[in-house]
């Protein structure tokens, strides 16, 4: 045989290796790599091709306190993967001709109110899914997180209506749970189901998701569940489980790789399930409306795989890779985030659950995953996620580390401060009260309504303070800052992160607190 011959051989066989996916092997070795680089626990990780699990598996432990292992039945909080689900729902709705996208929320829940009386009134269930609201990212969110507060479902509702508007309404996208909430709420008075019954008996039983839970507390065997983990202090560990009272249609549901493979297949066959996909749990035009873009979502840069334009649909997320159509949602409660990819074209699905609040886990592992079949050489996604996340921490610890600086050099210089001005009961519209009081001679900060918040404050510059929350998995450490009446006494309250990675769900900035004692 000719040279040439052998050379344009090998070369082809070159191309059609690299367009081959990764094998189990090589994904159990990415994914020891990332938990590794990301300091990850526990791990699972599951990949649907043409409509069959090629891979399903476990890794490390499901809590450093019981180190047992991780496998494909292992249950992780999915959070706002559940999202989806509540779309799927309503879709189900849509085809039984008991709602439309397009109607007005307050025909079903009349008490529906926010901040601007037209946009009240226009608000549709679709508006509810699309995070096109006019409120801020985030907004509200304080209400359901951290994990502690007592507020139910009619003080969500109630309390939307103070929550202030930062854009036009259908104008700019800005992530939000609240609306989800609402939408749950819109499925149980429409099906006289609860939402959690509904999503368990219409979605999750008919499709085989045996194991899954709409809640926490619906888990009806928790001898494979995982912790929650997080950095605390400079270590990984063990910290409270989200109960996750209120908020299920937002990122209630707990699943497992193997019941989750089958939400993937069914989404990949445009709602079609079962033996040769006789059944359709939604219509073809439902889905196709599901992964419609809704919201647009600014491209700054093309990013590694020259995405162009991105968008939200109803439940997804969407954007063009490498010239596919990539649907995809990630979820994170406290001590846990996830990742749910499909890649239609392909026929693709990338499943990555995670025990720790630690996203680049879930990030390289898909990306890895998917440079194979884009045919994509030469990457290490979990050396460049890695160290991109290291940087990000180095930047946020200077940052946090120069202001701890300035308050211990204060404190030594100021050993007596007088800080009588300062205690008292101060409300805010839609958080409610905190109490701002004298503990041993420190000043304090807690909150009526959410116990988590609670913390020593540290005088900082003029009549601002930093509060350190006791609870230290919360890397969430704030600015509160006071304003003055005529008497120079305490009168309002704002707040605000102190860390740039702080979780975007401590929504302290939407805070405006007016003492009331």
């Amino acid at each position: 045989m000719k040279k040439s011959a052998i050379v344009f051989i090998l070369f082809i066989s070159n191309i059609i290796s690299y367009s081959q996916p990764l094998t189990s092997k090589e994904i159990d070795d990415l994914t020891e790599r990332s938990m590794k680089a990301f300091d990850v626990p526990g791990i699972a990780v599951a990949v649907i091709k043409d409509g069959k699990v090629i891979h399903s598996k476990g890794y490390g432990v499901r809590s450093l306190n019981t180190m047992q292992k991780v496998d494909e039945n292992t249950l992780f909080g999915i959070a706002s993967n559940s999202k989806a689900f509540t779309t799927a729902a309503l879709g189900m709705l849509v085809d039984e001709g008991k709602i439309k996208w397009d109607d007005k929320v307050r025909d079903y829940i009349p008490e529906f109110k926010l901040y601007s009386p037209y946009v009240t009134e226009e608000f549709t269930i679709k508006d509810l899914l699309t995070h096109r609201s006019g409120l801020g990212l985030g907004a509200g969110d304080l209400m359901f997180f951290p994990d502690s507060s007592d507020f139910v479902l009619k003080d969500i509702i109630y309390n939307l209506r103070f929550l202030k508007a930062v854009s036009g309404f259908r104008t700019k996208y800005d992530y939000d749970n609240n609306l989800y909430i609402v939408a749950g709420e819109v499925i149980a008075r429409v099906s006289g189901q609860s939402w959690d019954d509904f999503i368990e008996e219409r979605i999750m039983k008919p499709i085989g998701m045996s194991r899954s839970a709409a809640s926490p507390d619906r888990i009806k065997d928790k001898s494979n569940d995982i912790d929650g983990h997080a950095r605390v202090d400079g270590k990984v560990q063990v910290i409270a489980r989200s109960s996750m009272k209120v908020g299920h249609s937002a990122g209630g549901i707990n699943s497992s790789i193997a019941d989750l493979s089958k939400w993937v297949m069914l989404q990949l066959a445009n709602g079609k399930y079962g033996d040769n996909l006789s059944k359709q749990l939604f219509s073809k035009e439902v889905h196709e409306e599901m992964w419609a873009p809704q919201t647009i979502i600014p491209v700054r840069a093309p990013g590694p795989y020259n995405t162009h334009f991105a968008a939200y649909g109803l439940g997804f997320g969407i954007s063009d890779v490498k010239g596919y159509k990539q649907v995809t949602h990630t979820g994170g409660l406290e001590g846990m985030v996830t990742q749910i990819t499909m890649i239609p074209e392909l026929n693709l699905g990338i499943i990555v659950l995670t025990n720790q609040q630690e996203g680049g886990a879930f990030t390289s592992i898909t990306n890895q995953i998917k440079d194979a079949y884009f045919g994509i050489t030469g990457t290490d996604r979990v050396k460049e996620y890695s160290g991109q996340r290291q940087k990000s921490l180095d930047n946020a610890k200077k940052l946090t580390d120069s202001i701890w600086n300035e308050i211990n050099e204060a404190g030594k210089k100021i050993s007596n401060k007088d800080y009588s001005s300062y205690p008292g009961t101060f409300t805010d519209k839609w958080f409610g009260d905190i109490f701002i009081s004298m503990k041993n001679g420190k000043l304090w900060f807690d909150s009526k309504r959410s116990p988590k918040l609670t913390g020593e404050m540290f005088a900082y510059k003029g009549n601002s303070f930093v509060v350190k929350w006791k609870d230290r998995s919360m890397d969430a450490d704030a600015f509160v800052l006071f304003s003055l009446d005529e008497n120079g006494k305490a009168s309002g309250i704002t707040m605000k992160p102190i860390s740039p990675l702080t979780d975007f769900s401590y929504d302290f900035q939407d805070l405006d607190f007016h003492r009331t004692k």
